[in-house]
């Protein structure tokens, strides 16, 4: 039998024969309402209207796969069902009571075979864009709404998990900028390691030591676990000595250096370079968590975080081996993916939290003012007719992928709806 989703989706769009449906005891039932589709607790469809023989009644809808899965969902002992006016299941198996003792009408829903098909042919669907063939015949007006909402779903979710530090860190934002900063410059690979990093590194001992890049590199290296071992050059005996002083004064531990990943990366994006340019960013803005709160124009938010690093790393892509001369500046890409993965959502929740709508948008046009991301599955989208104009659509692409596709959820989807709505 098919689940409770697809037929919660055929009543919300009323895909069924509604001039032959009628209660399992034989009773003509006439929607004049089908009701409010319920996201919540409680039944799935508020303030339904039927018409039930020659009686009319307004109230909720329940819908199960089978009338049993109301006893085995405990709803006949929750008053909040009391209300329910009609029971809609896909196999009737045996009566529903109310806590109060009432008997619900129950109709088994009957829709097309073909319908039921186009379902089963979805979500068993081998291609990763399994509505590819559908997607040519949607207007590009209201899929690009939709995707709007899907993008503030995506910043949502990053909110929800900015409060969760939030919680840990006693609701201090500025610690919560930093957790996710570091994070960022890890991205995807060393996005574990670097998160750790910044929890285990104290902004005090940052702010205390940021005038001076040599230290703040000491600190940062030291607590990353690069400087455990036996120093292989002079520049790594001066920052483990330094680090050895910052580490009594703080009482700091250090975490493991084999969390860190290089194999398959490019040397650019090696942890090493990424910390000395982490290092630089935060000896040259002492003030950065204001900067970005405050800065409005796109360019002066690239300035913030075009950064390089010390001389040393000029030459070195690891301790102790030197390497051809070479400026290693942050890269527009990588600068886009930190902005848009710390100081895009820290300002659409931080906007949310102090009610400040200005900040919130600031969020959403940075995004719009960013090129597409380029992986797989934008290139997916693309082939399947879907190209992203720039960072804010392939940002919520992503989001479609992995919050409906991946988890089958076609139904809550507006391209998956459309194919059974348009089509029946």
């Amino acid at each position: 039998m098919l689940s409770e989703e697809f037929l919660q989706f055929i009543w919300k769009f009323g895909l069924f024969d509604k001039e032959n449906l009628f209660t399992v005891d034989g009773k003509k039932v006439d929607v004049v309402s089908l009701g409010t589709y319920n996201n919540d607790a409680g039944p799935d469809f508020f303030n339904a209207k039927l018409k039930i023989e020659n009686t009319t009644w307004v109230g909720n809808i329940e819908v199960h796969k089978n009338s049993s899965d109301w006893i085995r969902h405990k709803h006949n002992n929750d008053k909040a069902y009391n209300n329910v006016i009609l029971h809609v299941v896909g196999r009737y198996d045996i009566p529903t009571q109310q806590e109060n003792g009432s008997f619900i009408p129950i109709v088994e829903l009957s829709y097309s075979s073909d319908i039921e098909q186009k379902y089963i042919d979805l979500i068993t669907s081998k291609p990763r864009v399994a509505c590819r063939p559908f997607i040519s015949s949607i207007d590009s007006f209201p899929l690009k709404n939709f995707l709007s909402r899907v993008l503030i779903e995506r910043l949502e979710v990053k909110s929800q998990r900015l409060a969760v530090i939030l919680r840990r860190t006693n609701n201090d934002w500025l610690e919560a900028f930093h957790r996710t900063l570091f994070r960022s410059f890890g991205f995807s690979v060393n996005a574990v390691p670097f998160e750790l990093l910044a929890q285990q590194t104290p902004l005090l001992a940052i702010s205390k030591h940021r005038d001076s890049l040599a230290q703040l590199e000491a600190l940062l290296f030291g607590q990353a676990g690069f400087l455990l071992e036996q120093p292989l050059d002079e520049y790594q005996v001066k920052l483990k000595a330094e680090y050895t002083f910052l580490q009594n004064k703080f009482k700091l531990t250090p975490i493991e250096r084999h969390l860190w990943k290089f194999l398959r990366l490019r040397p650019n994006n090696f942890p090493t370079i990424r910390i000395a340019q982490l290092a630089y960013l935060l000896h040259r803005s002492p003030n950065l968590l204001d900067s970005v709160l405050s800065l409005e124009n796109i360019n002066d938010y690239f300035n913030l975080f075009d950064v390089k690093t010390s001389n040393y790393w000029e030459t070195h892509y690891n301790f102790g081996v030197e390497s051809k001369h070479k400026v290693k500046q942050l890269g527009r890409q990588s600068i886009e993916r930190i902005i848009s993965n710390t100081v895009v959502p820290f300002l659409f929740t931080y906007g949310k939290a102090r009610h400040n709508e200005e900040l919130r948008e600031r969020a959403l046009t940075l995004l719009e003012s960013f090129a597409p991301e380029k992986n797989a599955t934008i290139e997916d989208w693309a082939e399947a007719g879907i190209k992203a104009e720039n960072a804010f659509y392939s940002q919520a692409l992503l989001q479609l992928k992995q919050a409906y596709c991946d988890k089958q959820r076609c139904l809550s989807c507006f391209i998956g709806s459309r194919m059974f709505i348009q089509k029946v």
